[in-house]
């Protein structure tokens, strides 16, 4: 009986061994599930909570930008001695965000035609070739614009028409 008593013993030891496990398993389960559902609920309340409720005031539209008319340029363009003589023939707007810059430019339009002619003079036709050659030429002269006018920023230099002959 005492072995009998024992086998149960160990039966008994046996039997609450393996629910043990099981029970730390489901309280494991438990406590990462309740983790979850907490994580799900702070993060609902500070990113996604009032998003659909909010109403946005809307901005004001952009104001569309101010042109400013350069004098239509005609110059010769650097090349070789004995070479045909070539001609750029350039008609150029400022682009300047509002209408009181327009009134501060007007007064510095010689200096900047003055400007443009001085570096368009330098040119060679083979420098206007393409697409790049004309950025090249764009970025060059909103930089040189920009210097002359100073305090008064032109956001682009835009071409209307481009002649070379």
């Amino acid at each position: 009986m005492a072995d009998n008593e024992q086998a149960d013993g160990v039966a008994a030891d046996g039997l609450e061994a393996a629910p043990a496990p099981k029970g730390k398993l489901k309280l494991i389960i438990a406590a990462v599930g309740l983790l979850i559902i907490i994580g799900g609920g702070v993060t609902w309340f500070f990113f996604l909570r009032g998003h659909g409720e909010e109403v946005h005031a809307e901005a004001p539209p952009p104001k569309p930008p101010v042109f400013v008319e350069v004098p239509d340029m005609l110059v010769n363009l650097a090349g070789l001695p004995g070479e045909r003589v070539q001609y750029l023939k350039l008609k150029v707007v400022l682009e300047v965000k509002e209408e009181k810059q327009v009134e501060a430019i007007k007064p510095s339009l010689p200096r900047v035609t003055d400007i443009f002619q001085t570096y368009m003079r330098e040119l060679r036709a083979s420098d206007l070739n393409g697409s790049a050659g004309l950025f090249r030429l764009k970025e060059e002269l909103t930089k040189r614009v920009n210097v002359a006018l100073a305090p008064t920023p032109v956001n682009a230099v835009l071409f209307k028409e481009i002649v070379v002959q």
